[in-house]
Parts: structure tokens; C-alpha cells; sequence
């Protein structure tokens, strides 16, 4: 920049330039986001007792000439953006903590005397079977700028839907300023009960979804978590949602909330991945279904069956960030031949090794002869703690379970009474197992493919070949065998089962965990 001082005379007296970085600007940016909000009594419980035979709702009994008109209780939504893009607002009948579930008696879940969700019966629709329904209506009064559209006939009666329905809307622009009123909706609820439907308490509950802009797509329902268990843990106890959420102060709740080989379903904190559960015979929680966890993922003392103090392996593949342990990552699969495409993946006897196949469909079943599920080696198993080990029937300190659950044992130290502290020997006899081992088909019976501990048969792998993959079952333990080079495990087939097998710590074999009393 320069300045330019001129005098009376318009001479030139003299020219100062300075440097340009001496200036000095400010900027400012204030970006306001999209924000929506959704409130209202959300929480609310509502009872009725309603005589079997009668709607109640806005609803006249012909026999009787009785007016239903109150419906079950009222619930208060207001919704708001602001933009001028409108939203959506979906419902689903939410009961059990599963999206599109009838109402259930609190008694007898899964009864075939359900109140029906989503189906047009009953005054409703026509026929002698009971159904809930709900019906929304604007507050007019303020009345908002913009106001919203009640939509698919919900300004009346309605069933509640099983799949999320839009049951109202506001297409564009928004109120604005301090004393915005936004858009209210009233709910209330009615049920017809049929002549025929057991006395009893019934519970259910409608969510509501809030979608911005006003045309996008409908909310996906969630897939069941498993095919083989549809229900939360949480259902039953609340604030159990998680596998690390079970401890020494409640698993005596968890187990006697549940029945014996009851399945209901955690997630493991670690992925948020849900993993069928039950009570098995031996009166322990199990998981009944294969450990799934991918290589990559971070473990931590807070999530993972290990200690604080643990000193977290970094040789054989191992690596540490940010104070977690990183499994290693997942081998890659050669479609070509079905093998793995390194076959240095063992080339060590405690190499830290693990597979994911994706594979759940049809896992296990006979013939198959494809990989499904996960691998891993004895050192991931134990991660890394029983890779010191080379004395017989000594447990690793740790596993790759969650926090508070832990790798089956084999045996123990003891010489005599390993039979009543072995997970797997305990299990295998409350299944079947009449001795140590046995030839006969007791456990893949009333254990294998289809039960409900579900065992499958998902074989191993060795070498650069996956084998008995739909014939033979592997399970690891915590349990060293005679050396540094040896584990045990849980291995079955259609007619053997031996709960104190082992195999090369190297080699890649399925994992089950139970809760560690």
C-alpha cells in the first residue's frame, strides 16, 4: 500500500510504502443447520379395561346403544423445522422393543391370543378378531402458519400399521421467529376386543419417526437381529442391552428372568453386532451363535475379556493404537479354489490369524462344504495370553469375548475334578455325553444344527484348505494341550462327540462364549 502526502502547491513532498502483509482483515461465518425437532409426552402409559365384545373408540354398540367415544388415552407431538422443506412424521407399532409387533398378554408372549397389529379386523375392517388402532387430529388453536396434513385415513380410527406408515406431514416452509407455534398432533388409541379373547393385561406402543424433507422415503424396519431369536434380553431386564451390560450383580436376574433354552438376543458393544443367547441345561448363558467379530476391529480392557493392567501383545500380527488391541486383520479368501490366498497365515504356531467369511446363511448345515462364520487362532482366541503357555490343562487368563464373558474351559489344573469345572465336558453331558467321549449321535441331536444351542458345523481351517466344513463341528477353549503347540476344544459330528479334543493352536476354529460366573 502506498500513501501519497501533497502539498499546498501540489508538489510531491513525499511517498511511503509499507508491506502488504501488514494488513489485517476479519471474517466471520455463521452457517445455521437444518434443525427438526420432535417432542411431546412420548413416555405416556394409557389403560383401559375394555369388555370383551366392544370397541373402545368412537364406536356405538348397536346391542346396547353405549357410545365408545374417549379411546385410550391421549398423546401430545409437537414437530418443527427451520427450513422451509417440510417433514414427514411415520409410525410403527413398537412392542417388546421390536418394530411391528402386535400387542402381547404379559404373560404368555407369542400367544395366539395376540392383539393384531396392522390388520384392518374388528369394527375396524369387519371380523371377529381383536385389533388396536390409533387416530390423530390437529391442536387448531394457535394455529401454525404451515399447518400439518393428518394423512392414509388416520384422521379416523385406523389400525396401527406394522410397517412404518406416514400418518402425517407438512410439505414446505416453516413458522419463524421467537414465538414459532410449530405443528401439534393429538393421538388416542382404541382396541376392539373380540367375544372370544382371554382376560388379561395387553401392552403395547406406537413410535413415531420424524423424516426431513417432507417426500423422503419411509424409515427401513430394522431385519430381525437372527433368525433364530426375534427378542431383547431388555424385554425382560431392563438396561440389558448389551453383552458387557451382564455382571456378577445382575446375571442372577438375567437368569431367572429367562427360561431354560429361551433365545433372545445382545449386541456386543464393540460393533453393535446382535448375538442370539440363552440358558443352556447346564443353567449357564451361552451364546448360541458363533462369535463373528472382524479383524480390524479395536479392542479395549472397558469391552473386550481382559484386564487393564494386561500387557497387550504387538509381535505375531498384533498391533496397539490409542491404548487398544487391533485384531489382526481378516485373511482374503480365494474364490477360485475356496482357500486362502496366503498360506503363511500359519506359519507360526501362534500366529495371530483371523477370517470372516460373511457366510451365515444355511451356516453349518450338512454338505455344505463352505466356509461360514469366523476363524480364528488359538492366539486371537486368548488374544495373545496363551501363547506363553506349553503346560497341560492350564487356561488362558483372557479372551476375544466380550467383557464378562469368556472362552469355555476344557479342563482345569485339577486332576480330580476337572469333570465338574469343565464348561465343555458339563455342557456335552447335560446334552447326551455319557463319558469322556462317546460314539453316538446324543449330542448332535438334541445340541447340533436346528437346537437351540445351535452348534453347527462349521468345520476348520489348516494349511491353505478349509476342512469337515458341514460335517464336523470345532469349538476352542481357554484350555492348553501337553505343549506350546497344542489347544483343546469341543469337537462333534452326527454320531461322536469329544468335549476335550485339541488341535494345532495355529489352525483357524469357531468360538463360542458364555458368561463367566
Amino acid at each position: 500500500m502506498t500513501v501519497l502526502l501533497i502539498g499546498c502547491c501540489g508538489a510531491l513532498l513525499s511517498a511511503n510504502t509499507f508491506a502488504a502483509d501488514t494488513d489485517i482483515i476479519d471474517e466471520i461465518g455463521i452457517e445455521i443447520p437444518v434443525s427438526c425437532t420432535m417432542s411431546g409426552t412420548g413416555t405416556n402409559t394409557h389403560y383401559a379395561s375394555i369388555p370383551n365384545g366392544i370397541y373402545s373408540g368412537s364406536y356405538t354398540d348397536p346391542s346396547t346403544n353405549t357410545n365408545y367415544a374417549n379411546g385410550i388415552g391421549t398423546t401430545t407431538i409437537k414437530a418443527f423445522c427451520n427450513d422451509n422443506q417440510g417433514f414427514s412424521i411415520y409410525a410403527i407399532g413398537y412392542t417388546d422393543n421390536i418394530e411391528g409387533k402386535n400387542v402381547l398378554t404379559n404373560s404368555t408372549l407369542g400367544s395366539t391370543y395376540d392383539i393384531i397389529t396392522g390388520t384392518a379386523i374388528g369394527p375396524v375392517g369387519g371380523n371377529d378378531i381383536s385389533n388396536w388402532s390409533m387416530k390423530l387430529s390437529t391442536i387448531t388453536s394457535p394455529t401454525p402458519t404451515y399447518p400439518i396434513a393428518i394423512q392414509n385415513s388416520f384422521d379416523n380410527y385406523h389400525v396401527v400399521p406394522d410397517d412404518y406408515t406416514l400418518v402425517a406431514k407438512r410439505e414446505s416452509a416453516t413458522d419463524v421467529g421467537q414465538n414459532a407455534v410449530g405443528s401439534t398432533l393429538t393421538t388416542t388409541y382404541a382396541a376392539y376386543i373380540s367375544k372370544t379373547q382371554p382376560a388379561g393385561l395387553y401392552e403395547g406402543q406406537v413410535k413415531y419417526t420424524m423424516v426431513h424433507p417432507y417426500d423422503t422415503a419411509a424409515p427401513e424396519k430394522p431385519e430381525s437381529p437372527s433368525t433364530s431369536c426375534t427378542t431383547p434380553v431388555s424385554s425382560k431386564v431392563a438396561g440389558i442391552t448389551y453383552m458387557q451390560d451382564i455382571n456378577s450383580t445382575n446375571i442372577a436376574t438375567v437368569l431367572s428372568s429367562i427360561g431354560e433354552e429361551e433365545p433372545y438376543y445382545l449386541r456386543d458393544k464393540r460393533d453393535n453386532q446382535p448375538y442370539c443367547v440363552a440358558k443352556l441345561k447346564d443353567g449357564k448363558l451361552w451364546m448360541t451363535e458363533n462369535l463373528n467379530i472382524a479383524g480390524g476391529t479395536a479392542l479395549s480392557s472397558e469391552d473386550t475379556d481382559f484386564d487393564s493392567n494386561y500387557t497387550l501383545p504387538t509381535t505375531g500380527n498384533w498391533t496397539v493404537a490409542d491404548g487398544k488391541l487391533i485384531l489382526p486383520a481378516s485373511a482374503v479368501k480365494n474364490d477360485a479354489d475356496n482357500n486362502l490366498t496366503d498360506s503363511t497365515q500359519f506359519g507360526t504356531d501362534n500366529y495371530a490369524y483371523v477370517f470372516n467369511s460373511g457366510n451365515k446363511e444355511n451356516c453349518g448345515a450338512s454338505g455344505q462344504n463352505i466356509p461360514c462364520y469366523s476363524y480364528y487362532s488359538w492366539d486371537v482366541a486368548t488374544v495373545g495370553s496363551g501363547r506363553g503357555i506349553g503346560a497341560i490343562n492350564t487356561d488362558a487368563s483372557y479372551s476375544i469375548c466380550p467383557k464378562n464373558w469368556k472362552l469355555p474351559a476344557s479342563r482345569t489344573t485339577s486332576a480330580t475334578n476337572w469333570q465338574t469345572e469343565s464348561d465343555f465336558y458339563v455342557l456335552a453331558h447335560q446334552y447326551g455325553l455319557d463319558g469322556e467321549y462317546e460314539y453316538d449321535d446324543s449330542f448332535y441331536t438334541q445340541a447340533g444344527p436346528g437346537t437351540i444351542p445351535d452348534f453347527l458345523f462349521t468345520g476348520y481351517y489348516y494349511g491353505r484348505s478349509f476342512c469337515d466344513d458341514g460335517s464336523v463341528g470345532y469349538y476352542w477353549s481357554a484350555t492348553s494341550y501337553s505343549n506350546s503347540t497344542n489347544a483343546s476344544y469341543l469337537d462333534f459330528d452326527s454320531d461322536y462327540i469329544d468335549s476335550t479334543g485339541h488341535s494345532r493352536r495355529r489352525d483357524g476354529i469357531s468360538v463360542r462364549c458364555l458368561f463367566e460366573v
